[in-house]
């Protein structure tokens, strides 16, 4: 697991957090607030899966 796949991870579970806390308090902004932390994670992960993709596939090209 690469860098950009733990952060990606950490920032989704940051924003499913967030996201709750807003569902359980009524505040929409931080629900939303939430949801986009967590489609920044979703990303940052993505990025990091094919990062890590490439580089296997780079070390079987050698």
């Amino acid at each position: 697991m690469n860098r950009n796949q733990m952060k990606g991870a950490a920032k989704n579970v940051a924003g499913k957090v967030q996201q709750k806390l807003g569902e359980l308090t009524g505040n929409k902004t931080q629900q939303a607030k939430g949801i986009a932390k967590q489609v920044q994670g979703n990303v940052q992960r993505g990025a990091g899966n094919v990062e890590e993709a490439l580089d296997r596939a780079n070390r079987k090209t050698r």
